[in-house]
C-alpha cells in the first residue's frame, strides 16, 4: 500500500473519530434541552406541581437571587474548601496506606477484615462521634469526607497494586531487582489507570461526604442550603443547590479527566 493511501486512511480514521465525538456531545446537548425543556412546559400547563417539582426558569431565578445577595460564592466557597481537602488528604493518605498493605502480606491479612468492617459501615452512624471529637464546624465536614473517601480509595489501590502479572514480578526478582525497585520500576507505573479510576471514584465520594457532614453541622455550604430549603419548604432553593451541586461535581471529574488525558500523554 503507498504512503499516500496510508495517509488517507489515517486522515478518514481521525475525522470519523472527531465526527463521532462531535455528534455524541450534540446528542448529550439535545437531551438536556429537550428535558429541561418539557420540565418548564409542564409545569407551566400545571401537568406536574410546581411547589413539589419547580421549573428551570425558578431555578435560575433563585440561583440569581443567591448570587444578587452575595451567598452564593460564600455557599460555594465552603463546599469547594471542604470537598477539595477532603478528597486530596483521603486520596493520598489512602493510597500511602494501599503501599504499605501491599509491602506488607502479614499487615494486610491481619488489617483486611477491619477495613471490610470499615467499608460496611454506615458512615452517617458515626456523624454524632465525630461531632463530639472535632465539634460542629469544618474539622467534623472534612473529616466525614476523609472518612468516605479513604477507605474506598485504599480498597481500590491495593486491589490495582496486588492485580500486577506475578510474572513480571517474579522476572524483576530473579533479575536480583529489590521491593523499593519493583515498587518504583513496575507497581506504580502499571497501576496509573487504576490511580484514575480511583481518583473519578474519589470525586463522587468526597462530595458525598462533605455534603453529608453539611446535613449535620454546617451553617453555610450547598449542603446547608439543601437542608434549609426542605425546612422552609423552599423546594426552588433545594433544586437550585441541587443543580449547583451537580455542576460542581462535573467541573471536578472534567479536571480529573483532563488529568488522565495529560497522565497518559506524558507516559
Amino acid at each position: 500500500m503507498k504512503t499516500n493511501d496510508i495517509s488517507r486512511d489515517r486522515k478518514q480514521y481521525l475525522n470519523s473519530k472527531r465526527n463521532k465525538k462531535i455528534l455524541t456531545v450534540i446528542v448529550q446537548v439535545l437531551i438536556l434541552v429537550i428535558f429541561l425543556t418539557l420540565w418548564e412546559v409542564l409545569a407551566r400547563l400545571n401537568v406536574i406541581d410546581k411547589f413539589l417539582m419547580s421549573m428551570p426558569s425558578q431555578i435560575i431565578k433563585t440561583t440569581v437571587d443567591l448570587y444578587k445577595s452575595g451567598e452564593l460564592f460564600l455557599h460555594l466557597k465552603t463546599t469547594l474548601y471542604e470537598t477539595l481537602l477532603g478528597f486530596l488528604i483521603a486520596t493520598s493518605l489512602g493510597t500511602i496506606i494501599a503501599l504499605i498493605l501491599w509491602w506488607s502480606e502479614f499487615l494486610r491479612k491481619v488489617l483486611e477484615p477491619y477495613i471490610v468492617v470499615l467499608n460496611s459501615l454506615p458512615k452517617i452512624a458515626l456523624g454524632p462521634i465525630i461531632i463530639v471529637w472535632f465539634g460542629a464546624g469544618t474539622k467534623s465536614i472534612v473529616f466525614m469526607a476523609i472518612l468516605i473517601t479513604i477507605i474506598v480509595t485504599i480498597i481500590t489501590m491495593l486491589n490495582g497494586f496486588l492485580s500486577i502479572e506475578q510474572g513480571k514480578i517474579l522476572l524483576m526478582r530473579s533479575l536480583g531487582a529489590s521491593k523499593i525497585q519493583m515498587l518504583y520500576k513496575l507497581v506504580l507505573p502499571a497501576s496509573l489507570g487504576t490511580f484514575i479510576s480511583c481518583l473519578k471514584i474519589n470525586v463522587g465520594m468526597a462530595w458525598i461526604g462533605s455534603i453529608m457532614g453539611e446535613y449535620l453541622v454546617s451553617k453555610q455550604g450547598i449542603g446547608y442550603l439543601i437542608v434549609y430549603g426542605g425546612q422552609v419548604f423552599r423546594l426552588d432553593l433545594v433544586m437550585a443547590s441541587t443543580v449547583i451541586l451537580c455542576v460542581l461535581a462535573g467541573l471536578m471529574y472534567l479536571g480529573v479527566s483532563i488529568l488522565e488525558k495529560l497522565l497518559i500523554k506524558n507516559k
